[in-house]
């Protein structure tokens, strides 16, 4: 089971469609990449060519 980290300001913003986008703060707080291809993400994950 994964940790749950609690949100805190600057973690996320609300796009202009509402949806939740998490920032760089947040995915470094978290500790590792998700492969997910976040906008944010620090870790330099392509979800286009699947690496790092």
């Amino acid at each position: 089971m994964k940790e749950i980290i609690p949100l805190e300001e600057g973690d996320f913003y609300l796009s202009k469609e509402g949806y939740k986008v998490f920032t760089e703060q947040f995915h470094l707080k978290r500790g590792y990449c998700c492969e997910s291809g976040c906008r944010h993400c620090p870790y330099g994950y392509n979800a286009k060519t699947n690496r790092q």
